[in-house]
């Protein structure tokens, strides 16, 4: 089953967007470029070529789920910049022309679910000599840490198990190395990292509205609970609030790697 079934327009509307300090950051590797291609793997609802359109000439958005792609097709609609859509998995990308080229490739939140090897020996082929292939993200609200995220990772697992759950029909699991390794042994081997600290002020409708774009926590995991499961994630929530806050410290790294 689709682990993304159903949360596209809860994706568009309630995931976190890049920080400033990261788009400034990818559009320095494509400056002074005649005409910079981007390449967004994963692209989920297009978040990133939203953000990076004015430093590039075309935009190829990958992203596997019918209904992130036709949410990434409204958000991306009118930009001045030549767009074309990709239903695939990254792993079976199809270059649009034999001397098709990318200049930057950028996958975020995404790398976890891909065919890391099989991904970067594609990318191997179908980018410019001098290009950037950017891993990027920032964890999620489960693997944060603060007193209302714990608090509410704890009712979470009171419905959904204490495992983490990616989609209806598995568990999350965790990749144990780091990606920057991953990418070191890859032809884009010269890794850079940059590491940028974010704070988030959520309120009650936001986190909600998160969770239910998420595999964790996406509304058919709680089957005919969800009602209850909302209610008492509200509450929950609300005293929080009222308490001290619902902030979340997190950081977003950005790995730059490029061919030595």
């Amino acid at each position: 089953m689709n682990e993304f079934a159903t949360t596209a327009p809860y994706y568009a509307a309630y995931r976190p967007g890049i920080p400033a300090e990261a788009i400034a950051l990818l559009a320095r590797t494509v400056a002074g470029k005649q005409h910079p291609v981007l390449l967004d793997l994963g692209s989920g609802t297009g978040q990133v070529p939203l953000a990076l359109h004015e430093a590039v000439s075309e935009i190829h958005v990958v992203e596997r789920d019918p209904d992130m792609l036709a949410e990434a097709d409204k958000a991306l609609a009118g930009l001045p910049v030549t767009v074309r859509l990709h239903n695939t998995p990254a792993e079976q990308f199809t270059p649009p022309a034999l001397d098709w080229q990318a200049d930057l490739v950028t996958i975020c939140r995404a790398f976890h679910w891909m065919d890391q090897p099989s991904v970067l020996s594609l990318l191997n082929k179908c980018t410019a000599a001098d290009a950037t292939v950017a891993v990027m993200g920032d964890g999620s609200l489960w693997t944060a840490r603060s007193a209302w995220t714990d608090a509410l990772r704890s009712l979470i697992q009171d419905y959904t198990g204490t495992e983490r759950r990616a989609g209806t029909d598995k568990t999350y699991s965790a990749h144990d190395r780091p990606y920057r390794e991953i990418l070191a042994e890859s032809a884009f081997g010269q890794v850079d990292e940059h590491i940028i600290d974010v704070e988030r002020h959520w309120t009650t409708e936001q986190v909600v509205g998160y969770l239910y774009s998420t595999s964790f926590a996406a509304r058919p995991l709680f089957g005919v609970h969800v009602d209850d499961f909302e209610r008492r994630a509200r509450a929950l929530l609300d005293q929080h609030a009222s308490s001290g806050g619902l902030t979340e410290n997190a950081v977003f790294s950005v790995l730059l790697a490029r061919r030595p």
